[in-house]
């Protein structure tokens, strides 16, 4: 059976799209941390399928190269290296199923709403039936977006993860103390007279 060209746009979406919910689903309902990042993998792929039906091919790449190259990856091998005992952690989850349920509750509520009144902006047909040009790719358009009206929160951005990189090396730099060390200034600043030391040997003895 062969699907009409304009329906099979509509297959693939509701493909990808239940794909992507079912295993966001299991990524918080998997026992074992190690499934729930697999999981977490298959969403982002599906995710970058629907980014590529939408047109945003670049988006899509980046969603595979970065989240499931890089970060899907190393929260897998941080799971598998730390070992956690995860059958103890889940000893005491019991107690906090109360306050669980009326975050959910008031999510759920709030959802509601935003759906509900949801409307679409007046200029949004406008700006939809008339997209990029043609001339340029999507990953071009998309950088000069990025770096001409955008380009201040760009930098603030780039700024913000510096900071907290930084900060999280200085928070998990621990000095030993039996540990030789380099230190540039003193290096620097060294003179024949502290970087030299004559000592008398006495014949048959060590220094």
């Amino acid at each position: 059976m062969i699907l009409p060209a304009t329906l099979l746009p509509a297959v693939f979406f509701y493909l990808f799209a239940g794909m992507c919910v079912a295993c966001a689903f299991m990524v918080i309902a998997g026992k074992n941390p190690v499934h729930s990042v697999l999981y977490l993998i298959l969403a982002f792929v599906n995710a970058s399928g629907l980014f590529v039906l939408m047109g945003a091919e670049f988006l899509a790449m980046i969603l595979i190269v970065v989240y499931v190259g890089a970060v899907a990856v190393l929260f897998l091998f941080v799971v598998m290296m730390l070992d956690v005992d995860f059958t103890e952690l889940r000893q005491g989850v019991l107690q906090y199923l109360p306050i669980g349920i009326v975050v959910g509750v008031i999510f759920f509520f709030e959802l509601v709403a935003v759906v509900g009144a949801w409307v679409i902006a007046p200029g949004m047909p406008q700006a939809i039936s008339s997209p990029t040009p043609t001339t340029i790719t999507n990953t071009e358009a998309l950088g000069r977006v990025l770096y001409t009206q955008y380009v201040y929160y760009f930098q603030a951005a780039g700024l913000v993860l510096l900071v907290a990189m930084i900060g999280a090396i200085v928070l998990t730099l621990r000095h030993k103390p039996n540990v030789k060390r380099q230190n540039i200034s003193d290096q620097v600043a060294r003179t024949k007279e502290t970087a030299m030391e004559v000592r008398q040997v006495r014949p048959g003895q060590g220094i």
